[in-house]
């Protein structure tokens, strides 16, 4: 599949085939893509816990809790419990000093290490605390986890990301440290619906949400782009399909699931 009809098949799948196993390769291709993500001061803080609910015990996956379609949990072949390590920041003049001999940092190596040392080490050690409480690593996460949606959108997977309010029994249930923050659950397994999942989410208008220079200055959306990304089905039909309520019908049974 095109990268391009992976972004636009990449709405959340709410249903998925509880009897489907999901085979441990494709989580570990969803794994890999994360690892590669760009990370700042490529400090690797993105960390993950797969939930395989063949192999799990009772304890662990009863503690994986979301307020909003929980079900989605309670059926998902695995769900992947996505955190960050922040020990992994108090680790980045370390992680700075493999780029620098990677040569993907600096022009004259023995310069950049000493560059490193005396100057944009301290800095950052001296800016932590306000690092931590920013929005920068997380933003990094979230590029990760995205990445690991489209390698699992690529191979015929679907997933949905939730929030949770069971933090403290997820950390001691899957024993992670106090350095952890969990940052939500992926559940994972083979779409019940449709690729179409009802069709195109519904989004804000383009030049709403972007602007070119100035905030009063909506970025020009050239209709021939638009045109291009429909042919390679990034930009689809828009939700709902007109058979999309039988859809749910059929699937409320098939499933089991809540009225809501």
């Amino acid at each position: 599949m095109e990268v391009q009809e992976a972004i636009g098949s990449r709405r959340s799948f709410r249903f998925l085939l509880p009897h489907k196993p999901v085979e441990l390769e494709k989580v570990q291709k969803m794994l890999e893509a994360a690892r590669l993500a760009s990370f700042w001061g490529n400090v690797q803080a993105l960390r993950a816990v797969v939930v395989h609910r063949e192999t799990a015990t009772d304890e662990v996956t009863k503690s994986l809790f979301a307020p909003v379609a929980g079900f989605q949990v309670d059926r998902a072949p695995v769900v992947i419990v996505w955190y960050l390590e922040f020990q992994a920041l108090d680790e980045q003049g370390d992680r700075l000093k493999e780029l620098v001999r990677a040569r993907a940092l600096g022009i004259d190596e023995q310069g950049a290490l000493d560059f490193l040392d005396k100057t944009l080490i301290p800095f950052f050690e001296a800016a932590m605390p306000h690092i931590k409480e920013g929005a920068m690593t997380e933003m990094d996460c979230g590029q990760g986890i995205a990445q690991a949606t489209l390698m699992a959108i690529e191979q015929g997977l679907g997933t949905c990301l939730l929030g949770t309010t069971n933090q403290d029994a997820i950390k001691a249930n899957l024993r992670l440290p106090d350095t952890a923050k969990v940052l939500c659950l992926m559940c994972v397994g083979y779409p019940a619906e449709s690729k179409e999942a009802g069709g195109q989410r519904p989004r804000l208008p383009f030049g709403e949400m972007y602007k070119l220079n100035t905030y009063d200055n909506p970025f020009p959306r050239d209709e021939k782009v638009v045109d291009e990304l429909k042919a390679a089905r990034m930009i689809q039909a828009p939700a709902p399909l007109p058979w999309r309520q039988a859809e749910l019908d059929y699937l409320q049974k098939a499933l089991d699931l809540p009225n809501f």
